[in-house]
């Protein structure tokens, strides 16, 4: 199983298309908030019709009728799906594992940084943020997002990707910052 992981795409969709183009068939999409209204086009995007979607809202979704957090099933494992800015993750990450931890979950997913970060707790909590597509903030500002794969053990691995210095310059030049 192969999941797609985003979020604070910011209406700037250009990056995520090429994500999608780029990935190939994926088996779930992940938005984790501030779509701007985009979320209404992503069943257009992906390219598979048997793709689950899961998106919530953000800070910025001030018109969006998608839940603020999920908590899903991904093959043996529950995750927590949230943009994160309820738990105050701009100063810190314990809040937000003290939530998924009440829960039970096994996984916590959140944006709303802009910043990449992937945490294996000790008692096996995993805390992962993609970071941005659109207005990475991250030393060096690289776009990024998140693939998790299921193996055929069912065991989660999870990837930390960014995009080619091409793509980010091609997305400047559409914003008009680059070229």
């Amino acid at each position: 199983m192969r999941i797609l992981i985003v979020s604070d795409t910011h209406r700037r969709d250009g990056n995520f298309r090429r994500v999608l183009e780029k990935t190939g068939p994926i088996d779930m999409l992940i938005h984790l908030g501030d779509t701007e209204g985009s979320e209404s086009y992503f069943r257009e995007w992906v390219d598979n019709d048997v793709c689950v979607i899961h998106v919530v809202r953000g800070n910025n979704d001030f018109f969006s009728f998608c839940d603020r957090e999920k908590e899903i099933s991904i093959g043996r494992y529950r995750a927590l799906l949230t943009h994160g800015h309820m738990y105050g993750v701009s100063l810190g990450t314990e809040g937000i594992k003290d939530e998924a931890r009440a829960r039970k979950v096994d996984i916590v997913m959140y944006g709303h940084t802009h910043k990449p970060h992937l945490e294996y707790c000790r008692d096996g909590l995993v805390v992962l943020n993609p970071g941005s597509l659109s207005y990475p903030r991250q030393e060096g500002r690289k776009p990024s997002y998140m693939l998790m794969e299921l193996d055929r053990q069912g065991e989660a691995h999870f990837t930390i990707c960014y995009l080619e210095d091409e793509d980010w310059n091609q997305e400047l030049e559409q914003m008009g910052i680059w070229g």
